[in-house]
């Protein structure tokens, strides 16, 4: 590793949002291990880094089994000696049912994917982060626009980005002491595969179906840069990155 390159780790680094910010953490120099339980995805994006002259590490994770997580952080800093920034960005989302009718199943894959996942690295990330010298580093939540304000039928996802608020400012209280700062990025309509139904109409608060505004990932991805350019001094606790005429303000 060379003296002066950052250490990353991104999860869900193998499609939307995890990649446009795995990539543009690598075009600023950061040397990037990407996890995701899709190692082919991973490989493609690191293959998209290499155009840039950037280092990676694919780590097949499946962030929410505790063995996985450890597995990840320990090939990161066997490779790369330290870590100066975890951006917690895996998730999933259960079928949008009444609340009455989803299944055991279908809530605890949820809350393994975007709660416990999100626990575990962190966890890791304290670990590795209050041990190294020098000791520090950022850990960045994505805890999306429903963090605030839910979408029809969507309370396994709704509940845990709501979770991760109250995540990102424990981590942020009880490790300042040790250097490490914490906060969330809220994403709303990023331009990705995910979102790609809202250009055919999803339902809305009033039960009509609407098309919604987009915006390009790229943006979410200059925002995290952004968040982790910054010394570790300094915060940005919250912020929020929309498509600006989403039904998020007012909505319902």
């Amino acid at each position: 590793m060379d003296s002066g390159e950052r250490i990353a780790i991104v999860t869900g680094a193998g499609s939307g949002i995890g990649r446009a910010v795995a990539l543009a953490l690598m075009q600023e120099g950061y040397a990037v291990a990407l996890a995701g339980r899709r190692k082919e995805a991973l490989e493609k994006t690191a293959e998209q880094g290499k155009a840039a002259g950037a280092e990676s590490l694919v780590v097949s994770t499946d962030v929410g089994k505790p063995g996985s997580v450890k597995a990840l952080f320990a090939a990161t800093k066997e490779a790369f000696g330290r870590l100066d920034l975890l951006f917690n960005n895996a998730g999933a989302g259960a079928p949008p049912l009444p609340l009455e009718d989803l299944s055991y199943e279908q809530w605890q894959a949820v809350v393994d994917a975007n709660l416990t996942g999100s626990f575990l690295c962190a966890q890791e990330a304290i670990k590795l982060m209050k041990s190294q010298t020098p000791r520090g580093g950022r850990i960045i939540n994505n805890g999306s626009i429903s963090a605030h304000a839910p979408r029809p039928n969507s309370a396994p996802y709704t509940a845990t980005k709501h979770a991760i608020t109250g995540l990102t400012k424990s981590i942020s209280l009880d490790c300042r002491k040790y250097d490490i700062a914490c906060g969330q990025i809220d994403i709303g309509n990023a331009a990705t595969e995910m979102t790609d139904r809202m250009a055919k109409g999803v339902p809305q608060a009033n039960g009509a179906i609407e098309v919604e505004p987009r915006m390009d990932v790229r943006h979410v991805a200059s925002a995290v840069v952004y968040m982790a350019s910054l010394p570790l001094d300094a915060n940005v606790q919250f912020m929020t990155v929309m498509a600006t005429k989403m039904p998020f303000v007012g909505r319902g």
